[in-house]
């Protein structure tokens, strides 16, 4: 595992940086998740191997630094990637985002639309959260009522349910999931949908079979958006389906290369 220094009073965010060729991918995880714990077996199937794959834990989860000094919105997150970008002076990147990494993704995507060769998205945070989404459930509890117990408790009462995700969740800052939640449900303007229809680069939007049928894929396919299933999944499909999850990443490529 890699440090990348964030800021100036030393704040780090860590990553994986596996070795390849091909054009690097940027895996950006979703809510409560970390790139260390649900890409590495994606990151390993045949279908991507030949490309360099930064898997990265976002501030305030995983095993990057947790300071209670950051705003953790969606923007935030995408100016300290931005940078990343530039520091390892990769001219060209495929962004790989699920759920709301998704929004994340498309705000770093329009900040360096000239080394994009494509953004391929799971199942990602396009519009503000609604309710039914655990970033609305979290984002619409008062910050401090959150922090200072709430959060312990869905971490408790889920354990054995939802035993993957509650593993991340468990470790990330309470801090950090309250207000990129509270940054979800405020939303963006331009929208993270808008910002999507809007770059030139081809783009794919993933989702799980297990998640059909989803009037989103036919509004995305109106917009000339690729559209990828992964079979056997559902919204957890790097965990579900990795096979399948780096199948339809690498489809996502091919399509963008496309003549």
């Amino acid at each position: 595992m890699k440090e990348y220094i964030v800021d100036n009073i030393n704040n780090k965010m860590r990553y994986h940086d596996l070795p390849g060729e091909d054009t690097p991918i940027l895996f950006i995880h979703g809510l409560g998740c970390a790139g260390s714990f649900d890409y590495p077996e994606v990151a390993a199937q045949t279908d991507l191997i030949n490309h360099r794959r930064i898997l990265i834990d976002l501030l305030g989860s995983g095993f990057s630094d947790k300071p209670d000094n950051y705003l953790y919105t969606v923007k935030e997150h995408a100016n300290y990637l931005y940078n990343f970008v530039q520091d390892l002076k990769l001219d060209k990147i495929i962004i790989f985002a699920h759920s709301l990494g998704g929004a994340i993704a498309l705000e770093l995507a329009n900040k360096c639309k000239e080394n994009i060769e494509t953004i391929i998205l799971s199942e990602a945070n396009l519009d503000k959260s609604s309710q039914g989404s655990s970033s609305y459930e979290f984002g619409t509890y008062p910050e401090e009522d959150f922090i200072n117990g709430i959060f312990d408790e869905i971490v408790n009462e889920n354990s054995s349910e939802s035993s993957m995700w509650i593993a991340t969740l468990s470790v990330c800052s309470s801090t950090a999931i309250s207000r990129i939640s509270r940054s979800a449900v405020d939303g963006a303007d331009p929208s993270w949908r808008e910002i999507l229809y809007s770059l030139r680069c081809k783009s794919t939007f993933i989702f799980g079979e297990n998640s059909l049928p989803d009037n989103n894929k036919i509004e995305l396919e109106r917009h000339m958006i690729n559209t990828e299933i992964v079979k056997s999944a559902g919204h957890a499909m790097a965990w579900e389906n990795p096979k399948g999850l780096a199948e339809a990443i690498k489809k996502g490529i091919l399509y963008s290369r496309e003549l």
